[in-house]
């Protein structure tokens, strides 16, 4: 059976570590924390990659039913998301059907998620590029709610802002129900999955 590739979007260094673009970031860590797996950035892929495997246990389980899962997290900005998609795609050799893709969603509110596969890029500059790369939009998508700005605050200021200590654990235990959807994605399939978390 071939591997997965889960990808979660951010921008790298430490000014970006704590805002809400970063949420697909936060979700990556939490997958590879599970397997007590660790990133290594390997030369070529601009990305940071964390190899493990999915069982009925968990993250980083074995088992005959266990299934390779490549964890990558861009070492791109956010727009360029694609190019290291891409890189890891075909080093890999995974197909955009064994893709997913974990981003923030600021259609949704804090709290909700959403899977789905393919769709629209609803103005989400890293979904453009990762869509021009694979030649395709039809991954699989965990959409993570960070909800809108309030009043008048640009989108982009709101999502490059660093997370208030007011909002942060929920932020966490959001990310946290966001690695147990991928889970569930990968070993029980999407409509399993979004029974469980579509919200």
């Amino acid at each position: 059976m071939s591997a997965w590739l889960v990808v979660g979007l951010g921008n790298p260094g430490p000014t970006y570590a704590n805002t809400r673009h970063n949420v697909g970031f936060m979700v990556a860590d939490e997958l590879a924390r599970r397997a007590s797996g660790s990133f290594a950035a390997p030369r070529g892929l601009r990305a940071e990659v964390c190899e493990t495997r999915l069982a009925a246990s968990g993250m980083g389980g074995v088992g005959a039913d266990a299934q390779r899962v490549v964890l990558v997290k861009p070492r791109t900005f956010m727009n360029d998301s694609g190019l290291a998609v891409g890189k890891a795609s075909a080093f890999y050799k995974i197909a955009p059907e064994r893709t997913v893709v974990v981003h923030d969603e600021l259609d949704l509110d804090l709290g909700q998620l959403r899977l789905k596969r393919g769709g629209g890029d609803n103005g989400h500059n890293g979904l453009k590029s990762i869509r021009a790369a694979l030649g395709t939009g039809d991954y699989y998508r965990v959409r993570f709610g960070i909800g809108r700005p309030p009043g008048r605050q640009e989108p982009a200021d709101y999502v490059l802002r660093p997370i208030p200590a007011s909002v942060r654990p929920d932020v966490e235990i959001e990310a946290s129900r966001a690695a147990d959807a991928v889970e569930a994605l990968l070993s029980d399939g999407l409509a399993d999955a979004q029974n469980r978390f579509n919200s």
